[in-house]
């Protein structure tokens, strides 16, 4: 019986080598396994390709071209944005992701809050002043605000915006969203969740948080004009993709006084470059995202991964499939 092929793709800002070399184990008795940090860099290997796993890595319609026994594209994550999904379609390729597994979606909710209590208790700031010994309050006091009894705007009630709403609960707030359809009834009753347009949501939440899915529809979701339907006290938080965001108009509003501040824990590109304008604004708490890869999570991300390549290997049909 002919072993197949499968192209383990992790980048260096996910882990690189390492981290592709316990992936590949978990493999090892189903598949021959290529670890690379990026899917071109060893064409034989991709050529032979029944599966490629990656980690967040550009999966192309160049590397799909130059991979004629590709059958599966799986990512190791709920998005699947860094895939060619219509090249992927015109080559009939299956590309999955995690998105039923529940790997990632609590760990990706804490992540919310934790930069939402940051920005709302000024933490980052209290913090560096105390390294220098500078007792800030009396300076940070008129800034510092709750939680409880203000309005969270979730954008996309999926799996992860169904946890933050749910978490919101525990705080006090009023929980309103929006997304291309409403959630089943039961879901906005146990939720407290209540469906509003977006422009509605922008201008009448404290906290606004992003949860959608990167696709060419909902880049820059949040432009110039949008961002501006603000309230200059309102606070965004994005654990979804950075382009759902024009980040430099982001980077305006914030120097503008336009928004109290927002919490960042993913960019375009990944890692960002030193010359992002976001990274220097003012009253930002930035994240390498690091919401879905705590200890436990990289583990179950994992097993997610390598239990659907090996369901598909075995002849079984693949879940989570969006192409």
């Amino acid at each position: 019986m002919t072993v197949p092929n499968v192209l383990a793709v992790v980048p260096p800002h996910m882990g690189g080598r390492a981290a592709g070399t316990a992936l590949a184990a978990l493999l090892a008795e189903h598949a021959r396994v290529t670890v690379v940090e990026a899917a071109g860099e060893d064409p034989p290997a991709l050529r032979q390709a029944r599966a490629i796993i990656t980690a967040l890595s550009p999966v192309t319609a160049g590397h799909l071209a130059a991979a004629p026994e590709l059958e599966l594209v799986q990512c190791a994550s709920h998005g699947y944005d860094y895939v060619d999904l219509a090249a992927a379609r015109r080559q009939q390729v299956t590309v999955c992701t995690i998105g039923s597994s529940d790997a990632e979606r609590k760990n990706v909710a804490e992540q919310t809050f934790a930069l939402m209590l940051a920005l709302a208790k000024q933490l980052i700031p209290a913090h560096t002043a105390l390294t220098r010994a500078d007792w800030a309050l009396p300076r940070l006091q008129p800034s510092i605000t709750e939680l409880s009894g203000r309005t969270l705007g979730v954008i996309g009630l999926g799996a992860i915006g169904r946890e933050v709403a749910r978490r919101a609960a525990a705080f006090d707030m009023t929980v309103q969203y929006t997304g291309p359809r409403p959630a089943p009834a039961e879901v906005e009753l146990r939720l407290g969740a209540r469906r509003v347009d977006l422009d509605e949501l922008l201008r009448t939440s404290d906290y606004v948080s992003l949860h959608a899915p990167l696709t060419d529809r909902t880049r820059h979701l949040l432009d110039a004009e949008r961002l501006a339907l603000l309230k200059p006290t309102a606070f965004v938080v994005n654990t979804a993709r950075g382009a759902l965001i024009d980040q430099d108009a982001l980077a305006d509003a914030l120097t503008a006084g336009a928004l109290a501040g927002a919490g960042l824990d993913v960019f375009d590109p990944e890692p960002p470059t030193t010359g992002l304008r976001l990274l220097r604004a003012p009253g930002v708490v930035l994240s390498p995202h690091v919401g879905g890869v705590t200890r436990e999570t990289v583990v179950r991300i994992a097993l997610a991964a390598v239990q659907n390549v090996t369901e598909y290997l075995a002849g079984r049909p693949p879940r989570d499939a969006v192409s």
